[in-house]
């Protein structure tokens, strides 16, 4: 039998609107936030708008601070600096009705370890207000999508870590919040489940809903509308997947190779050829401002300096290398010279090839 999740209709007795009534206000806006602990800044000075109606990633290592951004969000950490609004309210100060718009899936599995998956998701249902018929409704139908209804009566204690996952995210979703906080939701899951919670996600933002999601798996940049690169506690980069690219690269590239051993510094001082990186005798990038215009002007300047052009195709480099670079230049750029790594947004960066 296959399960759907259909959203739209609020449900239970104290449901409400949302608050946020201007279509055009950031869901979260912060600026100048910092977390500190003593000396240690566990969020540096972050600045960053979230959209209504879309998906914004947070990536970064173990300790560069989504877990902290995470709780200073749903109002259980307090900033030691800076301004945050979530939904228009300071999440410190948040009314009862606008918890009731949030869901949040932690890192770390919390509910009841003696009751079973249905019981820990029907009584969290309940706390929003969801009432039978349409809680057992609603239950099932998660716990089908998300492939626990073969273990819905085993106790939560007795679920494998990934199935804890999973019962958690249910209870994230089960009172279809209009802004979802989701840290690191696809952590032990198979690959074909993780496709399917990104689609579900998707679905969601295109139903209007706006989620927050953490990661430490970079390829899952690729299905969010915008991503938060953060290190050491510093936004490193903020920006839709295909932009990244560009701000690791420093621009399109080109991996042209040539029949013959060619010099290809002769390209250099084309117009609109911002970098040329030799790879081997025969194979080298082409940085540029625009692939489709230089493309055919490195081919034809090869041919004018005696050489003949095998092969070119667009360089695309995995969301690994992408991060690695940014993450590189950011604190390369910080030691050298104090910058922050916000500040290094936009700045040409060398490549470097996945091992």
């Amino acid at each position: 039998m296959r399960a759907s999740l259909r959203f739209g209709q609020r449900h239970g007795t104290c449901q409400t609107p949302e608050r946020v009534s201007d279509p055009s206000t950031s869901v979260v806006s912060m600026h100048g936030v910092t977390r500190r602990y003593g000396d240690f800044a566990a969020l540096d000075d972050v600045t960053l708008e979230v959209p209504r109606g879309t998906i914004l990633c947070i990536i970064g290592p173990s300790g560069s601070g989504k877990t902290t951004l995470i709780r200073l969000l749903t109002g259980t950490l307090a900033a030691t600096a800076g301004e945050l609004l979530v939904l228009g309210q300071d999440p410190r100060k948040f009314t009862r009705h606008t918890r009731e718009n949030l869901g949040y899936m932690p890192q770390h599995f919390v509910l009841y370890e003696e009751l079973t998956a249905k019981e820990n998701l029907s009584f969290v249902a309940s706390l929003f207000g969801l009432l039978w018929p349409k809680r057992g409704r609603r239950v099932k139908r998660l716990l089908m999508f998300l492939e626990l209804w073969d273990s819905r009566n085993r106790r939560a204690r007795q679920l494998s870590g990934g199935m804890q996952r999973r019962l958690e995210l249910a209870c994230a979703l089960v009172h279809d919040p209009l802004l979802l906080f989701v840290d690191e939701p696809t952590a032990g899951l198979d690959p074909m489940l993780r496709q399917k919670i990104w689609n579900e996600f998707r679905r969601l933002r295109d139903a209007g809903r706006t989620l927050v999601v953490t990661t430490q798996i970079v390829g899952e940049a690729a299905y969010c509308d915008r991503v938060a690169l953060l290190s050491h506690g510093r936004l490193v980069a903020l920006a839709p997947p295909e932009e990244l690219r560009r701000m690791a690269l420093g621009g399109d590239v080109m991996e042209i190779r040539t029949a013959a051993v060619f010099d290809a510094t002769v390209l250099e001082k084309l117009e609109g050829v911002r970098a040329v990186r030799p790879r081997s005798p025969r194979e080298f990038l082409v940085i540029a401002d625009d692939a489709a215009t230089a493309t055919p002007q490195v081919v034809q300047a090869v041919r004018e300096a005696g050489g003949s052009v095998e092969s070119s195709r667009e360089y695309r480099p995995s969301f690994d290398e992408i991060f690695s670079t940014l993450i590189g230049q950011a604190e390369g750029s910080h030691t050298a010279d104090g910058d922050t790594g916000q500040e290094q947004q936009g700045r040409n960066g060398s490549i470097r090839r996945a091992a």
